[in-house]
């Protein structure tokens, strides 16, 4: 794989994590009608351990399936075009 593909593939990873950051933090504040608990925010401070619990497994989960999506549709393309 030559060096453009790597930092299309790169790219891509990044922009599928920033739009998945932007998901779970809309998803969050429709189910709870709260401001997700984030490091160096007020509400992080009033968060409950089992909310920051609850939202550190949603988005770790967010993110593992953002994942394997991009990687499984970067080889597909990758390999379309190398056909």
């Amino acid at each position: 794989m030559n060096t453009v593909m790597k930092l299309l593939t790169t790219a891509i990873s990044l922009g599928a994590g920033f739009l998945g950051s932007k998901l779970v933090d809309r998803l969050w504040t429709g189910f709870t009608g709260d401001e997700p608990p984030r490091h160096g925010k007020d509400a992080e401070v009033e968060a409950s351990m089992r909310k920051a619990l609850a939202f550190a497994v949603f988005s770790s989960v967010v993110a593992a399936i953002i994942q394997v999506l991009t990687d499984r549709g970067t080889r597909k393309a990758l390999a379309r075009f190398e056909k």
